[in-house]
């Protein structure tokens, strides 16, 4: 599994004129079976998906999101093995 941290370069407002565009991506990605989770940062300075997929396919998977499309994020990649899993989350394991 992959986690993604996203920092965003850009004021708020043009990340909120592409957001519409970035959730689409994400529904697709859920659909697709990339996308396990995403969220916003709280306070909202950027994101964090995990994904499924080895550190090339989720690099180049999330070089088709919009915000980095536009060059509105960074991103950060981190491969984590699951070891300890609460129950309901045994899915995250595999």
């Amino acid at each position: 599994m992959i986690v993604v941290l996203l920092s965003y370069k850009v004021d708020i407002a043009e990340i909120d004129r592409l957001r519409p565009a970035h959730v689409e991506w994400l529904k697709q990605s859920v659909a697709d079976g990339r996308l396990m989770l995403a969220g916003r940062q709280v306070p909202v300075t950027g994101g964090m998906f995990l994904a499924r997929g080895s550190m090339d396919e989720v690099k180049a998977w999330a070089a088709q999101d919009p915000f980095a499309l536009e060059g509105a994020a960074d991103y950060q990649f981190i491969e984590v093995a699951p070891s300890i899993l609460a129950p309901g989350l045994e899915a995250l394991g595999q």
